[in-house]
This record gives C-alpha cells, sequence and structure tokens, in this order.
C-alpha cells in the first residue's frame, strides 16, 4: 500500500468520531504511505446539476472553459480514486442517511464508460479493485437492523463501480451515555488493530 485516498465527511471536521477513528487507523500505517486527503466539510462539493452531466458528456476538446471547470470536480475525483491503493472513509449517520456532502461526491464519481459500464448481463465496474475502509459512527444502534441504509447503499454503490474489497468498522451507540461511547469506541479501536495488521501485511 502506497498511496491512502482519505475522504472525511463529519460536519463536526476533526472532531468527529469518524474523523478522529480514521487518524487512529492512519497512525497505525506503515510510516512510508502517502496520504491524499478529501475534507468535505472544510471543502463541500455543489449538489449535482444537469450542465455539469451535460459537461461530461461534451468531449473534452469541444467543452467551453464553463464546461471543463464544471467537468473538472468529477475528472480530478476520479483520477484520486484510481492513483489510491486503498480507499478510507469516515461516514457518520445523519437521519439514517449518508452525509449529503459525502452523496455529492458520489454524485461525480459514479459515471457511465469511465467507473462503470452496462452490458447485456448488467453493470460492471470499471476501477482497478483496492480495498475500501469505512469508518461507519452512529448515536444509536443500528447495524443489522432495516434502520441501517449506510451499509447497503456503500456496499451496493463501490460494488457497482468494481470495488468490493469493502472493510466496516462501526462505532455505534455514540449517543446512550458516557459508558456506551466508550465500549463502542474501544470496539472499534480493536478492530483497527486487526484490520491495519491485515493491510500493511
Amino acid at each position: 500500500m502506497k498511496t491512502v485516498l482519505v475522504i472525511e465527511s463529519s460536519i463536526s471536521g476533526k472532531a468527529g468520531k469518524s474523523s478522529q477513528l480514521i487518524e487512529q487507523f492512519l497512525a497505525k500505517l506503515p510510516a512510508d504511505v502517502q496520504l491524499d486527503r478529501i475534507d468535505l466539510a472544510s471543502q463541500p462539493l455543489p449538489h449535482l446539476e444537469m450542465n455539469e452531466i451535460a459537461a461530461w458528456m461534451t468531449p473534452e476538446a469541444d467543452r467551453s472553459l464553463e464546461q471543463a471547470a464544471l467537468a473538472r470536480h468529477s475528472d480530478d475525483l476520479i483520477a484520486r480514486i484510481k492513483q489510491a491503493d486503498a480507499i478510507v472513509l469516515g461516514v457518520p449517520m445523519y437521519n439514517f442517511g449518508v452525509p449529503s456532502q459525502l452523496k455529492a461526491l458520489f454524485d461525480r464519481v459514479a459515471r457511465a464508460g469511465v467507473t462503470f459500464k452496462y452490458t447485456e448481463q448488467g453493470p460492471v465496474g470499471l476501477l482497478s479493485e483496492k480495498p475500501v475502509v469505512v469508518f461507519a459512527t452512529r448515536g444509536g444502534i443500528y447495524q443489522g437492523t432495516n434502520a441501517d441504509s449506510q451499509t447497503p447503499f456503500l456496499q451496493q454503490f463501490f460494488n457497482f463501480i468494481g470495488l468490493s474489497e469493502q472493510y466496516f468498522i462501526y462505532a455505534e451507540g455514540l449517543n446512550m451515555g458516557e459508558e456506551a461511547a466508550k465500549a463502542a469506541l474501544d470496539k472499534a479501536e480493536q478492530r483497527i488493530g486487526e484490520l491495519s495488521r491485515k493491510l500493511a501485511a
């Protein structure tokens, strides 16, 4: 593992538990690992609009200056994902879903003919396989229940673009009292140690 793309989506920034768990994980990786960071709290992406999709569909040589600027959002994100050897995401739960800032990023990563294609057998992901590590932090307990809309969505999204090697580290019950929060973070820390050793091997 040479380059890790780190995507943080907590609106609490570095104070967010998902961001703090990411830092614990990164601290356990080999010292020579290069980090490429995207902080969606400090640099949020706007919601996707039709004029941006039109820019993608215009051949690069024919794009206006405005279209080139719009297409650059998606082109740069996809290039950074392709260059990374692993992807690490911090995903707090907001109202049962992923942060809207993260959804805006996903909307620019899923591009027909670039990160996936449709075939007679269905869609096929076009990205080269690499591990995706998700730090999912929640105020309540949702893992394994029908209320956990995040996990199946994230699994489906990454499978769709060809990234099936996925690891989820959960820290739940963070708003259910000090004892519950400490137990959840201790469990996540143990999982971090196990996973960092596996990926660094």
